[in-house]
């Protein structure tokens, strides 16, 4: 385990947007990271950080450091950001974010991500059937990337295209 401290920042109170939180992430957003005084933001670019920076904390691997298995790693990561984020994060924004601030959410987009996202999980289906994982038979960061708007959608109620696919789910 990494020692840390959590330092809760209240949204609905808009601190994330305030000059000192600014001061160290600048578009206002959450995470940012203060590792005796290096400051990172961005999720992915802490998670590298953090595998790299720690590896006796048990984070080797997540990221190969063999030529070919590091590039297929960073074609598994590529994969993640351009095949599944941005439609798992609108799905979510729409059916869990929205709601719980009194939104409603626009089935049109849902509609609309949900069966972009299902073209991209074939592909997905196809690639794991030839491999464990994304970027060969170990797992990497690349493959954890996926847990926080996978766990989400189901949240919203979307699972199912995950788990209708055997070699996805």
């Amino acid at each position: 385990e990494i020692p840390y401290e959590l330092i809760v920042v209240d949204l609905t109170k808009g601190e994330h947007k305030k000059p000192d939180y600014k001061e160290k992430q600048p578009f206002g957003q959450i995470p940012y990271i203060d590792d005796n005084g290096f400051i990172l933001y961005e999720s992915r670019a802490i998670a590298r950080y953090l595998i790299k920076n720690y590896p006796e904390k048990g984070t080797q691997g997540l990221i190969p450091s063999d030529p070919k298995a590091e590039a297929l790693f960073e074609q598994a990561a590529s994969i993640e950001v351009s095949n599944f984020n941005a439609f798992a994060a609108a799905v979510a924004v729409e059916k869990v974010f929205k709601p719980r601030r009194g939104l409603q959410a626009d089935e049109a987009k849902v509609t609309e991500n949900i069966e972009s996202l299902k073209a991209k999980l074939d592909a997905y289906e196809v690639i794991l059937g030839k491999q464990d994982y994304l970027a060969g038979n170990d797992v990497t960061l690349a493959d954890l990337q996926h847990l926080p708007y996978g766990s989400l959608l189901f949240a919203a109620g979307y699972g199912d295209v995950i788990t209708s696919r055997e070699n996805v789910a």
